[in-house]
């Protein structure tokens, strides 16, 4: 069961490097494709060699860039990661052992901070409802995971982008992510449309990465309005449309 890794570095191959580190000790990664978006100011390790490497003339959001490196994907199993992504431990065996299961398309482990706390990585798909319940200070969808809450493997309607393990399969079933939304949203989107398309969306808690997020650029006007568009796409594409049935069977595969 062999993985195709894509990372995608915005100048952060300085990050991407450590993150290189603690890739060397896996074994089911056997590709690996790594995508400057920008130029890079820092060179990329020795242990980047054997990778394919992207150079973007021009920069590609998330989607984009993850759907570019999949054309180059041979392997049955296909990872999404960011560059901030750490792996106190190697994942994807506990990863890997979800795909037994054939209904499976995308499983995502537990997120936490390097502070080791639990982040909101897997949520209820967003409504106008629960929006607006999050803006007066209720339920803001996530699903209420804690340390004592934690157990097997189970179905979630949608997990965050920062570190995805697709089967190669489903992934091609649905057109990979949905490359007009440049940024945000393109998480909940793929996870919406695969479910529909009778895939499960999987959170397996007994495996963990450390998310060591760079937040600041999220409050510049033009993320803001990244936001702002990428929800709008959504609600026009999902509202009234949502998968409605989230059971441990799970869809069955067209």
């Amino acid at each position: 069961m062999s993985v195709c890794l894509s990372l995608v570095s915005h100048g952060q191959a300085t990050l991407g490097n450590q993150f290189l580190g603690d890739l060397a000790q896996t074994q089911a990664v056997q590709q690996l494709i790594i995508t400057s978006n920008v130029p890079e100011d820092t060179p990329w390790a020795a242990t980047a060699g054997s990778a394919t490497h992207l150079n973007n003339r021009l920069p590609l959001g998330f989607a984009a860039n993850h759907n570019q490196a999949f054309t180059h994907c041979d392997q049955p199993f296909y990872c999404v990661a960011n560059p901030d992504i750490r792996l106190p431990s190697d994942p994807f065996p506990g990863l890997l052992a979800q795909m037994q299961d054939p209904k499976v398309g995308l499983v995502a482990p537990l997120v936490l901070s390097p502070a080791g706390q639990i982040e909101d990585s897997a949520r209820r798909f967003p409504t106008p409802g629960n929006l607006l319940r999050k803006a007066m200070g209720g339920d803001d969808g996530r699903y209420p995971l804690s340390a004592a809450s934690l157990g097997a493997a189970q179905p979630v309607e949608w997990v965050a982008g920062m570190f995805l393990l697709f089967r190669a399969e489903a992934f091609r079933d649905v057109g990979g992510f949905d490359d007009k939304f440049h940024l945000y949203y393109e998480d909940v989107d793929i996870c919406a449309r695969l479910w529909r398309a009778g895939w499960k969306v999987v959170l397996s808690p007994d495996v963990h990465v450390i998310h060591a997020a760079q937040r600041a650029s999220r409050h510049q006007p033009r993320y803001m309005a990244w936001h702002a568009k990428s929800m709008a796409r959504y609600f026009i594409k999902h509202l009234g449309r949502l998968p409605q049935t989230f059971v441990d069977s799970g869809p069955s595969p067209d």
